[in-house]
Protein backbone atom coordinates (compact mmCIF):
# COMPACT_ATOMS: atom_id res chain seq x y z
CA UNK A 1 0.00 0.00 0.00
CA UNK A 2 1.03 3.23 -0.97
CA UNK A 3 0.61 6.38 1.81
CA UNK A 4 -1.25 9.54 1.45
CA UNK A 5 1.36 12.26 0.52
CA UNK A 6 3.03 13.77 3.61
CA UNK A 7 3.21 17.94 2.88
CA UNK A 8 6.59 18.99 4.24
CA UNK A 9 9.35 21.27 3.76
CA UNK A 10 13.11 21.19 3.28
CA UNK A 11 14.99 24.40 4.28
CA UNK A 12 17.53 25.01 1.18
CA UNK A 13 19.46 28.26 -0.10
CA UNK A 14 17.72 29.81 2.93
CA UNK A 15 14.15 29.25 2.21
CA UNK A 16 11.64 26.50 3.51
CA UNK A 17 10.81 24.64 0.06
CA UNK A 18 7.84 22.46 -0.20
CA UNK A 19 7.85 18.99 -0.69
CA UNK A 20 5.56 15.64 -0.66
CA UNK A 21 6.34 12.12 0.45
CA UNK A 22 4.84 8.87 -0.15
CA UNK A 23 5.77 6.04 1.83
CA UNK A 24 5.33 2.18 1.20
CA UNK A 25 3.88 0.10 3.73
CA UNK A 26 5.54 -2.53 2.10
CA UNK A 27 8.11 -2.43 -0.67
CA UNK A 28 6.11 -1.96 -4.12
CA UNK A 29 6.83 -2.74 -7.76
CA UNK A 30 7.43 0.44 -10.08
CA UNK A 31 7.80 1.57 -13.57
CA UNK A 32 8.70 5.65 -13.58
CA UNK A 33 10.63 8.14 -15.76
CA UNK A 34 11.38 10.00 -12.90
CA UNK A 35 15.16 11.54 -12.66
CA UNK A 36 15.49 9.43 -9.31
CA UNK A 37 14.30 5.85 -9.57
CA UNK A 38 13.49 5.99 -13.40
CA UNK A 39 13.04 2.46 -14.90
CA UNK A 40 10.85 -0.67 -13.04
CA UNK A 41 12.22 -2.26 -9.74
CA UNK A 42 10.93 -2.35 -6.32
CA UNK A 43 10.56 0.84 -4.74
CA UNK A 44 9.51 1.82 -0.88
CA UNK A 45 8.59 5.88 -1.30
CA UNK A 46 8.45 8.88 -3.92
CA UNK A 47 9.42 12.57 -3.65
CA UNK A 48 7.97 15.12 -5.59
CA UNK A 49 9.95 18.24 -5.02
CA UNK A 50 9.05 21.89 -5.76
CA UNK A 51 12.15 23.49 -7.27
CA UNK A 52 12.67 27.41 -7.81
CA UNK A 53 12.05 27.87 -11.76
CA UNK A 54 15.48 29.35 -11.40
CA UNK A 55 16.40 25.46 -10.62
CA UNK A 56 19.86 24.57 -13.01
CA UNK A 57 21.60 21.87 -11.19
CA UNK A 58 22.47 19.14 -13.68
CA UNK A 59 22.44 16.32 -11.08
CA UNK A 60 18.87 16.53 -10.45
CA UNK A 61 19.20 12.68 -9.07
CA UNK A 62 22.01 13.40 -6.92
CA UNK A 63 19.90 16.24 -5.00
CA UNK A 64 17.03 13.99 -4.78
CA UNK A 65 18.86 11.61 -2.93
CA UNK A 66 20.09 13.99 -0.74
CA UNK A 67 16.50 14.68 -0.22
CA UNK A 68 15.37 11.63 0.84
CA UNK A 69 18.67 10.95 2.87
CA UNK A 70 17.60 14.02 4.62
CA UNK A 71 14.26 12.62 5.06
CA UNK A 72 14.84 9.22 6.63
CA UNK A 73 14.17 7.57 3.53
CA UNK A 74 15.65 4.22 2.97
CA UNK A 75 15.75 1.72 0.26
CA UNK A 76 15.40 2.64 -3.65
CA UNK A 77 12.24 5.22 -4.34
CA UNK A 78 11.24 7.64 -6.70
CA UNK A 79 12.37 11.13 -7.35
CA UNK A 80 10.07 13.79 -8.68
CA UNK A 81 11.27 17.79 -9.61
CA UNK A 82 8.65 20.87 -10.32
CA UNK A 83 8.48 24.09 -10.08
CA UNK A 84 4.57 24.31 -9.38
CA UNK A 85 4.06 24.04 -5.02
CA UNK A 86 3.25 21.14 -4.47
CA UNK A 87 0.70 21.85 -2.00
CA UNK A 88 -1.67 22.02 -4.71
CA UNK A 89 -1.35 18.30 -5.57
CA UNK A 90 -4.66 17.26 -6.45
CA UNK A 91 -6.11 13.62 -5.74
CA UNK A 92 -8.61 11.24 -7.32
CA UNK A 93 -9.34 7.98 -6.76
CA UNK A 94 -11.37 5.59 -9.55
CA UNK A 95 -12.11 1.78 -8.62
CA UNK A 96 -9.07 1.36 -6.12
CA UNK A 97 -6.95 3.07 -8.30
CA UNK A 98 -5.91 6.30 -6.74
CA UNK A 99 -3.85 9.42 -8.84
CA UNK A 100 -2.02 12.10 -7.43
CA UNK A 101 -0.90 15.13 -9.90
CA UNK A 102 0.95 18.39 -9.79
CA UNK A 103 -0.18 20.57 -12.81
CA UNK A 104 1.71 23.08 -14.42
CA UNK A 105 0.65 24.16 -17.79
CA UNK A 106 2.86 27.10 -18.12
CA UNK A 107 4.42 25.46 -21.08
CA UNK A 108 2.28 23.82 -23.29
CA UNK A 109 3.86 21.71 -26.53
CA UNK A 110 3.03 19.49 -28.75
CA UNK A 111 4.99 16.00 -28.76
CA UNK A 112 5.52 16.26 -32.26
CA UNK A 113 6.42 19.18 -33.70
CA UNK A 114 8.11 19.96 -37.05
CA UNK A 115 10.90 21.62 -35.27
CA UNK A 116 12.09 22.50 -31.96
CA UNK A 117 10.37 25.47 -30.39
CA UNK A 118 11.90 27.99 -28.05
CA UNK A 119 10.41 27.32 -24.27
CA UNK A 120 10.19 30.19 -21.92
CA UNK A 121 10.42 30.37 -18.26
CA UNK A 122 7.05 29.75 -16.81
CA UNK A 123 5.85 26.80 -14.84
CA UNK A 124 5.78 23.81 -16.88
CA UNK A 125 5.94 20.08 -15.18
CA UNK A 126 2.54 17.71 -14.76
CA UNK A 127 3.89 14.97 -12.18
CA UNK A 128 1.83 12.27 -12.08
CA UNK A 129 2.06 9.36 -9.27
CA UNK A 130 -0.52 6.36 -9.99
CA UNK A 131 -1.11 3.40 -7.13
CA UNK A 132 -2.69 0.09 -8.70
CA UNK A 133 -3.93 -2.08 -5.82
CA UNK A 134 -2.87 -4.96 -7.90
CA UNK A 135 0.56 -6.63 -9.03
CA UNK A 136 0.53 -5.97 -13.12
CA UNK A 137 2.99 -7.73 -15.57
CA UNK A 138 5.94 -5.55 -16.65
CA UNK A 139 4.42 -4.85 -19.47
CA UNK A 140 1.38 -3.56 -17.97
CA UNK A 141 3.35 -1.26 -16.21
CA UNK A 142 4.50 0.25 -19.12
CA UNK A 143 0.84 -0.09 -20.77
CA UNK A 144 0.11 1.92 -17.49
CA UNK A 145 2.50 4.64 -18.04
CA UNK A 146 0.98 4.79 -21.94
CA UNK A 147 -2.36 5.36 -20.97
CA UNK A 148 -1.71 7.72 -17.94
CA UNK A 149 -0.10 9.66 -20.67
CA UNK A 150 -3.25 9.28 -22.87
CA UNK A 151 -5.22 10.54 -20.25
CA UNK A 152 -3.45 13.61 -19.32
CA UNK A 153 -3.25 14.27 -23.12
CA UNK A 154 -7.05 14.34 -23.03
CA UNK A 155 -7.29 16.41 -20.23
CA UNK A 156 -4.79 19.28 -21.62
CA UNK A 157 -6.73 19.42 -25.03
CA UNK A 158 -10.59 19.69 -23.27
CA UNK A 159 -8.89 22.52 -21.23
CA UNK A 160 -8.51 24.48 -24.17
CA UNK A 161 -4.41 23.54 -25.18
CA UNK A 162 -3.29 22.72 -28.32
CA UNK A 163 -1.03 20.68 -26.39
CA UNK A 164 -0.12 16.84 -25.62
CA UNK A 165 1.79 17.66 -22.14
CA UNK A 166 4.96 19.94 -21.49
CA UNK A 167 8.84 19.68 -21.91
CA UNK A 168 9.37 17.71 -18.11
CA UNK A 169 6.21 15.69 -17.27
CA UNK A 170 7.53 12.67 -15.08
CA UNK A 171 4.99 10.10 -13.98
CA UNK A 172 4.79 6.91 -11.91
CA UNK A 173 2.92 3.86 -11.42
CA UNK A 174 3.45 1.74 -8.43
CA UNK A 175 1.43 -1.85 -7.72
CA UNK A 176 1.77 -4.58 -4.92
CA UNK A 177 4.85 -7.05 -5.40
CA UNK A 178 2.70 -9.75 -5.05
CA UNK A 179 -0.79 -11.71 -5.74
CA UNK A 180 -2.42 -12.41 -9.29
CA UNK A 181 -0.80 -10.65 -12.16
CA UNK A 182 -2.69 -8.63 -14.56
CA UNK A 183 -1.33 -8.30 -18.26
CA UNK A 184 -2.80 -5.67 -19.07
CA UNK A 185 -3.12 -2.20 -18.75
CA UNK A 186 -4.59 -0.25 -21.56
CA UNK A 187 -7.45 1.96 -21.77
CA UNK A 188 -9.76 -0.53 -21.55
CA UNK A 189 -8.35 -2.86 -19.44
CA UNK A 190 -9.41 -3.84 -15.80
CA UNK A 191 -7.16 -1.37 -14.04
CA UNK A 192 -6.28 1.07 -17.11
CA UNK A 193 -9.64 2.33 -17.56
CA UNK A 194 -9.97 3.11 -13.92
CA UNK A 195 -6.16 5.11 -14.20
CA UNK A 196 -7.25 6.39 -17.31
CA UNK A 197 -10.28 8.14 -15.43
CA UNK A 198 -8.55 9.22 -12.31
CA UNK A 199 -5.46 10.47 -14.29
CA UNK A 200 -7.82 12.58 -16.58
CA UNK A 201 -10.05 13.78 -13.73
CA UNK A 202 -7.05 15.21 -12.05
CA UNK A 203 -5.13 16.66 -14.39
CA UNK A 204 -8.09 18.35 -15.52
CA UNK A 205 -8.88 19.59 -12.28
CA UNK A 206 -5.28 20.76 -11.56
CA UNK A 207 -5.00 22.62 -14.55
CA UNK A 208 -8.58 24.46 -14.18
CA UNK A 209 -6.98 26.92 -12.15
CA UNK A 210 -4.30 29.51 -12.08
CA UNK A 211 -1.09 28.22 -11.12
CA UNK A 212 1.34 30.25 -10.16
CA UNK A 213 5.14 29.10 -10.00
CA UNK A 214 6.23 28.75 -6.67
CA UNK A 215 9.28 31.21 -6.88
CA UNK A 216 7.00 33.67 -8.26
CA UNK A 217 4.64 33.30 -5.19
CA UNK A 218 7.56 34.25 -2.68
CA UNK A 219 7.70 37.48 -4.60
CA UNK A 220 3.60 38.29 -4.95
Amino acid sequence: MLSEPLLTTRHEDGLDVPLLVWRATDPLRAVSSASLGGGIGVRHWVVNATVPMSYDRDDPAVHLAALAHGLGLDGPGVGLLTGVDVAEVVARTDGGVRVWATVGLGTPIRAAEPAPVALGERVGTVNIVVYVPVRLSDAALVNAVATATEAKAQAITELGLAATGTPTDAVAVLCPVDGPEFAYGGPRSTWGAPLARAVHAAVLAGGSGAVVPWSDRLNG
